[in-house]
């Protein structure tokens, strides 16, 4: 009887994803001997951040070269756990279309990101059941965002899965950047919770109310610009506008926003199924740039106020980052989308996130008992480690 589903690919992808994830446990084992259990779970957190942060640059990098659909089922690669397996069918793919979306090179690529977020995965469901573990002998020990953010990295791999099925459907791709980016900020947020968990090594921040909300106003600009610029990229907008400051020679060219906002429609066509205008994609491209002229003036001066506030080191990140933002921005726009300057825009946009979390979660007031509950001034870091 022939089953209804073949659920042998997906075996065969955990198991991969168990191999992989498999160094960074015994890493984080090895250098953390003799350290509390809540100490293990911020370093494996703080490491699980980076890969993510890798996997996050990794799909851009995969979207950019055309390698979303270079395998184009899912979770295997034509039924085989990788391209290995599926030599004939890609070889014939290739064959046929050579420089279509099925080639060896990006059928690799595809399968890399597949078993870097299996890894990931697998890293995310260890720390919520270690920390639930823990939570019986130290009640600090965080539950909820460990248990939120494999929640969150499930999500991730049905929309995973849906960018291939549904062949880069721009609106789940955009989606799916914008968990990616929101698996970092929880990711950030955990380990500042395991921090506050390990009484001998946390102390909390405080900021004054209007230098709160204004990092809570940055970090919501952020992210509309994030999404405008995923909405710029999966719709291949970027070489909209090859000139700057201008856009086509003209300060307001033609632009088409309603259809070139249109959510629901497949890549390159509208809802009715006609050919996207080029109108369209500048109205895409111009409004990712005029709303960057706000965000980063955002960053400009919540950087400049950090400064003044005391917090020299987080206000020279803010304004470094935004002065890479804008190098590699122009980069795309003035040398015509280099994959290098691409993958760079999309990851300082993800260390953005990754920032602003971090230290909106270290500036809460969250109780967590013992010594961590202590506070101190705005000018002093926004946490430090010190000998017990």
């Amino acid at each position: 009887m022939q089953p209804l589903y073949d659920w042998t690919p997906v075996f065969r992808l955990m198991i991969v994803g168990l191999l992989v994830a498999a160094g960074p446990l015994v890493w984080v084992w090895l250098r953390s001997r003799g350290a509390s259990p809540v100490q293990r779970l911020r370093v494996l957190a703080g490491l699980t951040l980076f890969l993510t942060f890798d996997l996050v640059l990794f799909g851009a990098f995969t979207r950019l070269t055309d390698s979303g659909l270079g395998c184009p089922d899912w979770p295997g690669c034509y039924g085989a756990a990788s391209p290995i397996g599926a030599h004939a069918d890609i070889a014939a793919a290739q064959a046929a279309m050579p420089t279509g979306p099925v080639t060896f090179s990006k059928a690799w690529i595809e399968m890399i990101h597949r078993y870097l977020a299996t890894a990931v995965g697998a890293l995310i469901l260890v720390m919520a059941v270690v920390s639930t573990i823990e939570r019986r002998r130290n009640p600090a020990t965080p539950v909820l965002w460990p248990w939120l953010s494999l929640v969150w990295v499930c999500l991730q791999g049905a929309f995973g899965a849906l960018t291939v099925t549904m062949k880069l459907f721009p609106a789940i791709v955009t989606l799916h950047l914008l968990g990616g980016l929101a698996l970092l900020a929880l990711l950030r947020l955990q380990a500042v919770r395991y921090g506050q968990a390990d009484a001998l090594t946390w102390q909390a921040a405080r900021l004054s109310p209007g230098l709160r909300a204004a990092l809570w106003a940055l970090f919501v600009a952020v992210w509309l610009q994030v999404a405008l610029g995923g909405w710029v990229s999966t719709n291949y907008a970027v070489l909209a506008c090859r000139d700057f400051p201008t856009c086509q020679g003209s300060w307001w060219p033609p632009m088409d926003f309603a259809r070139g906002f249109e959510l629901w429609r497949e890549l390159g066509a509208q809802g009715s199924g006609e050919a996207l205008p080029f109108a369209a994609l500048t109205a895409i491209h111009y409004v990712h740039r005029l709303f960057a002229y706000v965000v980063l003036a955002a960053l400009v001066g919540v950087g400049w106020a950090l400064r003044r506030a005391g917090m020299a080191a987080h206000g020279r990140w803010l304004l470094a980052l935004a002065g890479w933002q804008l190098l590699t921005g122009l980069s795309n726009v003035v040398l015509e989308w280099p994959l290098v300057a691409a993958v760079a825009h999309t990851g300082g946009a993800a260390v953005l996130v990754a920032l602003l979390a971090g230290w909106l979660a270290a500036t809460a007031s969250v109780p967590v008992g013992g010594a961590a509950a202590a506070t101190r001034s705005v000018a002093a870091p926004a946490w430090r480690e010190r000998r017990a």
